[in-house]
């Protein structure tokens, strides 16, 4: 009888073991189909020299982290040398998914920027400031940020004709800043949110 029940509680805890193993592995499971944060803008273009995250749901084995190649490509499982440089996030995630259509069935896929470094993930200010200098880009970073960073306006400087030059859909548009009216006066609505790529340009004031 003292041996039988041995047994029997021997069985148990081998039954209770397995379960939570097999809990612990379907929860491992879960956590590797949840793709981690998005730590960049939705407008943010990627560059080189950017690290990123290629996350497939339910395909594990297609998941990969892998940098953007000084060419500006990245290469994946089934995907090989696709550009990523110049495309945000979720333009490039919808690029592998016309490519992996062609081997599973209705892929999905996220793609993270998990070390932003190309100069795409930076601000420039040029001009009549103290120190030009190119700033890296924070999420909701404004003018006002920049122009502070980059130690105030310099003495000669025109600041209600500054202008931030921005790409959008490979064209340059040019928003006009009045940087005397918002640091002087504090109008605040042209203390506009920079993008990555922004270039803050103060120019000279005429004599």
């Amino acid at each position: 009888m003292y041996l039988r029940c041995i047994g029997l509680a021997l069985l148990i805890a081998c039954c209770v073991g397995c379960a939570a193993a097999q809990d612990g592995s379907a929860a491992a499971g879960q956590r590797s189909e949840t793709p981690p944060q998005q730590t960049v803008s939705p407008n943010y273009l990627i560059g080189p020299g950017d690290t990123l995250q290629v996350f497939v749901w339910r395909n594990p084995e297609l998941t990969a982290t892998v940098p953007v190649r000084p060419d500006g490509k990245i290469t994946t499982p089934l995907v090989q040398d696709m550009v990523a440089v110049g495309k945000t996030p979720s333009q490039l995630a919808r690029d592998i998914e016309q490519v992996l259509a062609e081997y599973i069935r209705s892929p999905q896929v996220n793609v993270i920027v998990t070390n932003p470094v190309s100069t795409f993930s930076q601000v420039k200010v040029i001009g009549q400031v103290t120190n030009p200098q190119s700033l890296p880009y924070r999420e909701g970073m404004r003018v006002l940020d920049a122009v502070l960073a980059a130690g105030g306006l310099g003495q000669f400087a025109a600041g209600n004709r500054a202008k931030i030059v921005r790409r959008v859909n490979g064209k340059e548009v040019e928003l006009r800043v009045r940087l005397d009216d918002l640091i002087n006066r504090g109008d605040l609505k042209h203390n506009l949110e920079l993008q990555p790529g922004d270039v803050l340009v103060v120019p000279q004031s005429f004599f």
